[in-house]
This record gives C-alpha cells, structure tokens and sequence, in this order.
C-alpha cells in the first residue's frame, strides 16, 4: 500500500509539473505537419472503429479548467482566429501525454509497478493522445477551409485592385 501511494504523489506531482512545462516550452517545437506530430489518413478509420467521437468530450479537460491559458473548444465565429494556436496544443498535450507515460516506467520496480505503469498508460495517457491525434486533422481542416473563405473574399478585392492598376 506504501508503494502505491507513493506512486500516486509521484503521478499527481508529475502532472503539475508536466502542465507548467507544457505552458513553458516553445511552441515553435511543434509543427502539427511534421513528425511525430503529423497524423496520417489510415489513423481516422482507426478512430472510428474506438468510437472516439462518442467518448471524447467525457475526460477531463485543462482547457475548461484553465479558460485564460488554453483556447476553449467550443469554436464560434470569434474564436475561429485561435484555430493555429489550438492545432499546437493538440501537439504540446499529446508530447505531455507522450512524456508522462515514459516517465513512469521507471518508478516503482517489479509486477506491481509494471502493472501500475500499464495501468496508468492506458487509462490515464493513451485516451488523451488518441483525442489529440483525432482532433488534430479535423482543426488542420478547418483552418484550411477557413483560409480558403479567407481567400475568396479577398479575391474580389484583389481583381479590383489589379484592374484599377492596369487600366489607363
């Protein structure tokens, strides 16, 4: 029983403290089109079959815990501006998921600690990277269709531009 409530300080402290450093880190490391963070088309059919759409929305999400850190989730036609900063925090929260999990292997020695680390991976990290890696095509789309609308407003006003230019 002493190993185990160790090992849940040891989780929680990791946690905090994973957090903070996830807010610290440059979010230039994180290019959402590059490996490892770059998703793949073969991975959606794989999110479909867990159903993660359905179970998504029911874990525990920093950013309604933390509202001024984190862009909300809920997109409206203001918050559509944070979609590139949302597309890395998908990235920096599945590296976080990603380090935490490796951080644990090495904690508590023997059955019990391998049986706690699977444990903890599957039930307290794998969820959240498998939502990161779903959502993160379904924003990189957005914003793409977004920048397009961008686009063809602006085309308009950029012939105008250019007759204006060119006509005598």
């Amino acid at each position: 029983m002493k190993h185990f409530l160790r090992c849940l300080l040891y989780i929680a402290a990791l946690g905090v403290v994973f957090f903070v450093v996830g807010r610290l880190v440059p979010k230039s490391w994180f290019k959402a089109d590059h490996f490892p963070w770059r998703c793949y088309s073969y991975e959606q059919a794989i999110w479909k079959a867990l159903r993660v759409k359905q179970w998504q929305a029911k874990g525990p999400d920093m950013s309604r815990i933390f509202t001024n850190i984190m862009p909300a989730k809920k997109l409206k036609r203001q918050t559509l501006s944070d979609l590139p900063r949302m597309i890395q925090e998908t990235c920096v929260a599945e590296w976080t998921h990603g380090i935490l999990s490796l951080a644990m292997l090495w904690f508590w020695p023997g059955l019990g600690g391998i049986c706690m680390t699977a444990v903890y991976i599957l039930l307290g990290n794998l969820p959240f990277i498998v939502v990161q890696r779903f959502n993160r095509p379904r924003l990189q789309k957005l914003l793409l269709k977004q920048q397009r609308n961008m686009q063809i407003r602006n085309l308009p006003r950029y012939e105008e531009q250019l007759l204006t230019t060119i006509a005598p």
